[in-house]
């Protein structure tokens, strides 16, 4: 048998993916222009809330499978400050999943806090 943190880590990281696409497509789909990575993290950062899973280098397998399943973009743009930056938007069928991800996690959440509160 696994030893409990093991078990717990096994616990948080499948809790964590979906979770971390469902926000990250949701900021996505609220900017007025394209964003790049910093930017999302900023975002993340002024929740005021502990998502230290969702580190600004963590998410960026979460942007990449996004968008290689079609639900955003990416275009590269040369920056005057630093490195070139990928800037990301939401596709209609990222609007969609979207709309779709967010009937599915209040049902879940709904049905979850049902169940633990007894």
């Amino acid at each position: 048998m696994e030893d409990e943190n093991s078990v717990d880590k096994k616990f948080q990281k499948e809790l964590n993916s979906g979770v971390a696409a469902l926000v990250l497509l949701d900021i996505v789909s609220r900017a007025e222009q394209p964003m790049y990575g910093y930017q999302i993290a900023n975002m993340i950062g002024e929740s005021k809330q502990d998502v230290s899973f969702i580190k600004q280098g963590t998410f960026y397998p979460v942007l990449h499978s996004l968008e290689n399943n079609g639900l955003l973009t990416s275009r590269v743009e040369p920056s005057v400050s630093g490195p070139p930056r990928r800037y990301y938007s939401i596709t209609p069928d990222g609007n969609q999943a979207l709309a779709r991800w967010k009937t599915i996690w209040t049902a879940t959440k709904n049905f979850a806090d049902s169940i633990l509160r007894s």
